[in-house]
């Protein structure tokens, strides 16, 4: 196997959304985005309680891409324009297309906050191309304990297949674009070399741990965090120094126009000013507070 060589070796420094302070490894000044992945968020751990709870998201839209969450630690409500109302556990994946226009709330659960715990998660924006920004919106909720997983041979590491596929195992979201998701976890000293699709942009995550990729790439908390591959190979190697949880991300690059504001993604400043108009005039539906 020909290894992917590293384009980028990026951070994940904390920034302020409101009163949540959360790492940004997606854009930051190296990186803008990673086509099609626009944002990567990973907010948390944060301790919930009566008196703190400032992960409480209200109503708000969505166009022209989908907001995937993974939920690592804790409980969400989500409830959605379309009638959709779910509570989203530890290891589970809530994934909205959000298309032509969504309005959705998330939040812990009224039980989760009285009970106090440990809330963490990572939230994707996965970009949607021009010719799919207006498809009917949709959602899926999978639960952790249904996906998919391959296991290494030492049996140190363990893929979980959220979306796509390696090796002839599928994911059990439903895809609008060419998109391969991974879940990694491995104890120290576990080891694999995992396929990247051909003409994929890829790249993995550090959520927690120490792990080595392609032998001499260290990816560490607090410092390098994230890397970004060249598409010039067919995979990359891993193993860990202590026990670790990566997300992986692949998919074909849409090479479009973005244009971004606020919750709407979409190829023109115009697209955009329409979005908010339809948002206004009640065009993606009503969910109440």
């Amino acid at each position: 196997m020909k290894l992917n060589t590293i384009k980028t070796l990026g951070r994940s420094d904390f920034v302020n959304m409101g009163p949540i302070e959360l790492r940004q490894p997606i854009p930051t000044k190296d990186i803008e985005n990673i086509d099609p992945f626009i944002l990567l968020h990973h907010y948390g751990p944060y301790e919930i309680n009566e008196r703190n709870n400032p992960f409480d998201l209200g109503p708000h839209p969505h166009r022209g891409f989908e907001p995937i969450t993974f939920l690592l630690q804790g409980e969400q409500l989500h409830r959605d324009s379309l009638g959709n109302e779910s509570v989203v556990k530890a290891g589970d994946v809530q994934w909205t297309t959000s298309g032509r226009g969504i309005i959705h709330s998330e939040g812990p659960t009224k039980a989760f906050v009285k009970q106090g715990g440990v809330l963490e998660g990572v939230q994707l924006w996965l970009n949607l191309p021009s010719e799919k920004k207006m498809i009917p919106a949709a959602y899926q909720h999978v639960e952790n304990d249904t996906f998919n997983v391959i296991n290494s041979e030492d049996d140190k590491l363990s893929i979980q297949i959220i979306a796509g596929k390696l090796n002839e195992t599928f994911g059990k979201i439903k895809t609008q674009t060419p998109v391969n998701v991974y879940m990694i976890s491995a104890e120290e000293g576990g080891k694999h070399t995992i396929d990247i699709a051909k003409g994929h942009n890829a790249l993995v995550y550090l959520i927690e741990g120490n792990v080595n990729i392609n032998e001499n790439n260290r990816l560490t908390l607090n410092e390098n965090q994230l890397i970004e591959f060249n598409t010039d190979g067919d995979g990359f190697t891993i193993e860990a120094t202590e026990g670790s949880k990566l997300l992986f991300l692949s998919g074909e690059p849409f090479n479009e126009k973005v244009t971004s504001w606020g919750p709407y993604v979409m190829n023109t400043q115009t697209e955009i000013m329409e979005a908010l108009r339809d948002y206004q005039q009640g065009k993606m539906g009503f969910l109440e507070r």
